[in-house]
C-alpha cells in the first residue's frame, strides 16, 4: 500500500534520489535548460522553483539574510559558481514575476526505453 507516501523513488535509494535531483537542479541552473525524462522533470521542478524563489526574495537585504539564504540553496546546488549565478543572475531576473519560472515542452519518446522525453527550461532565458 502507498498510503501517506509522497514524491518519486525512481527505483532508487534516498541518497541517490538525492544526488540525482541535486545534480539535475544544478545543470538545470547552470545551462537554464535540461533535456530529461518526464517524470525526472516533474520532481525537480518544484524544487527549481523554489530556490529561484529563495533567491528573488534576498535581492537587496541584509547580509545575514542573504548568508543564510546562500546556505539554504547550498545545501541543493552542488556547484558555488552555479548558486552565485542564482543570486546573482536569476533572481533579479524574475524580481517582477509572481512565480511560473519553469516550462517543459515534450519531446517524444526516448529511443532507448520509449520513456517521455521532455525540456525544462527557464521562461525568459537569456539566448
Amino acid at each position: 500500500m502507498r498510503h501517506r507516501i509522497a514524491g518519486r523513488s525512481f527505483g532508487r535509494d534516498k541518497d541517490h534520489r538525492q544526488a540525482l535531483f541535486r545534480n539535475l537542479i544544478t545543470e538545470f541552473f547552470r545551462h537554464e535548460r535540461i533535456e530529461t525524462t518526464q517524470a525526472k522533470a516533474k520532481a525537480v521542478r518544484a524544487q527549481a522553483e523554489k530556490l529561484i524563489t529563495l533567491a528573488k526574495r534576498v535581492d537587496g537585504k541584509e547580509a545575514l539574510l542573504v548568508a543564510n539564504a546562500r546556505h539554504l540553496a547550498q545545501r541543493t546546488l552542488t556547484d558555488k559558481d552555479v548558486a552565485k549565478k542564482l543570486f546573482e543572475t536569476l533572481g533579479p531576473r524574475y524580481k517582477e514575476r509572481a512565480g511560473g519560472y519553469t516550462r517543459v515542452y515534450k519531446v517524444g519518446p526516448s529511443q532507448g526505453d520509449g520513456a517521455s522525453v521532455v525540456i525544462l527550461e527557464l521562461v525568459e532565458r537569456e539566448a
